[in-house]
């Protein structure tokens, strides 16, 4: 195993069964991602990548093949080991933001602190603030725009301060303007914590702002190219 990646995938493998269909999603995927990269896997709905993702980030189990996070084989621990490093060590934004809406920004951006058992106040603050939202901490999300929601859930993918954000469509509810905009914060907030980040889009175009592009086809990695 490369000692190098802080995560890799071997071999990977995951389908399933829809009535008396099954739908083979992944068929063999191989890959390493080191510290700090930022890494865009691109590719029409249904080839793969959201399950790519899932897996990558432990909320999947693959039916065949494993997934190292720093050495240590992440299907082989315990739900509780492997829900342990999801929040110390892993952090996720969606697509549909997830925002609890009888929640505030602040109280929303806090959760995974206090899943954790922990008290980051004061670090969901921060990260309000980063994202530029340090008016609106006492907002609900339905008091908030679309892009002001995602900005959100930017600031609690950061609170616990992750060593790798995993983000499924993050721009995929946004106009072109407000994608942009979040996109290139997104990266910027990355860079500065010194994160590795792993985005899933079927806008390849985005993928101009990441170290690799992986295109994900038929279930397979059909390129993967260092971005100039």
């Amino acid at each position: 195993m490369d000692k190098l990646a802080w995560i890799k995938a071997e071999d990977l493998h995951r389908g399933y069964s829809v009535g008396k269909k099954r739908i083979e999603v992944l068929h063999g995927i191989d890959l390493d991602i080191h510290r700090g990269e930022k890494i865009f896997l691109c590719g029409p709905s249904g080839a793969g990548k959201t399950t790519l993702m899932y897996i990558l980030a432990g909320l999947e189990k693959p039916e065949q093949g494993k997934v190292w996070v720093d050495g240590v084989d992440l299907y082989a621990m315990s739900r509780n080991q492997q829900a342990a490093i999801r929040n110390q060590r892993m952090s996720y934004i969606f697509q549909n933001y997830y925002l609890m809406p009888e929640l505030t920004a602040l109280e929303n951006v806090m959760v995974p602190a206090m899943i954790g058992g922990r008290d980051l106040t004061d670090k969901a603050r921060e990260s309000l603030e980063r994202v530029g939202l340090a008016k609106r901490v006492d907002h609900l999300p339905s008091e908030l725009s679309g892009g002001e929601q995602q900005r959100v859930a930017i600031a609690r993918a950061l609170v616990n301060s992750p060593e790798i954000i995993f983000a499924d469509e993050p721009t995929g509810n946004l106009d072109s303007r407000n994608g942009a905009q979040i996109m290139e914060m997104l990266m910027s907030l990355a860079d500065e914590d010194g994160a590795t980040l792993v985005v899933v889009t079927h806008d390849e175009s985005l993928a101009v702002h990441g170290d690799r592009k992986l295109v994900i086809k038929d279930g397979q990695i059909a390129d993967d190219g260092v971005i100039t």
